[in-house]
């Protein structure tokens, strides 16, 4: 059963950091593409960011410049850094891959809360 876990999210500060982390495990064919999507309070679920295993990364425009997307595909993790952090950041962060089988599999959710 393939699985994504997410990890750190927690509670920051305005203008604060942190970083998330999400390893895919279990039995899956090779993965393509991963991606963190976030929901706010009251609000659809939205990409933040994706990046293919050997390409470029893409951005929503709220987060480019602050946010940047990393892939470790030999361990099949990806990362989100998260910088200058807004109120409006604040969110349930999920995570997402797509296999070569064009599978797709959601993490669980990280909570980011991001205070004034």
């Amino acid at each position: 059963q393939a699985q994504l876990v997410e990890s750190g999210g927690g509670l920051v500060q305005a203008g604060g950091s942190l970083r998330l982390s999400c390893r895919a495990s279990g039995t899956f064919f090779s993965i393509r593409e991963m991606a963190w999507h976030r929901q706010g309070p009251g609000k659809r679920r939205d990409l933040v960011a994706r990046i293919t295993t050997g390409g470029t990364p893409n951005y929503a425009d709220s987060v480019k410049g602050r946010f940047t997307i990393s892939i470790d595909s030999a361990q099949s993790t990806v990362y989100l850094q998260m910088n200058s952090l807004k109120p409006e950041d604040t969110a349930v962060y999920y995570c997402w891959c797509r296999t070569a089988n064009y599978r797709e599999i959601w993490g669980q959710g990280t909570l980011v809360t991001v205070s004034s």
